[in-house]
């Protein structure tokens, strides 16, 4: 059974970090693409930024130069370091994961031939507050 449980949201100022933590369980975590996605209230989820198996790794427009996403493959984890954090930034944070095969990434989000990844399990997320 897959499992993804987020961690380390929380309240900060303007301007200040805050480290996500996605721990994977029941797939093998280093093969497939695996991303961080937030919702805002009143607000359709978007993608924030992604990594495949190779490493390589995409943001949207909004968070790069300020967010980091990197995996630990040794202990089937995801990470959004996120430095800089804007009012805007406030949303619950969600980590995702495709088992799909031939899986790119791209302005934040996975990409499959066809199009954009829907990708196939979701954590439970973890809220980011932001005040300024």
């Amino acid at each position: 059974q897959v499992q993804l449980v987020e961690s380390g949201g929380g309240s900060v100022e303007a301007g200040g970090s805050l480290t996500l933590s996605c721990a994977a369980s029941g797939y093998t975590f280093s093969s497939y693409c695996m991303g961080w996605f937030r919702q805002a209230p009143g607000k359709e989820r978007e993608g924030v930024a992604t990594i495949d198996s190779d490493g390589d790794t995409s943001y949207t427009d909004s968070v790069k130069g300020r967010f980091t996403i990197s995996r630990d493959n040794a202990k089937n984890t995801l990470y959004l370091e996120m430095n800089s954090l804007k009012p805007e930034d406030t949303a619950m944070y969600y980590c995702g994961a495709s088992v799909r095969w031939g899986i790119y990434v791209s302005d934040g989000y996975c990409y499959n031939p066809g199009g954009r990844d829907p990708l196939d399990y979701w954590g439970k997320g973890t809220l980011v507050n932001i005040s300024s």
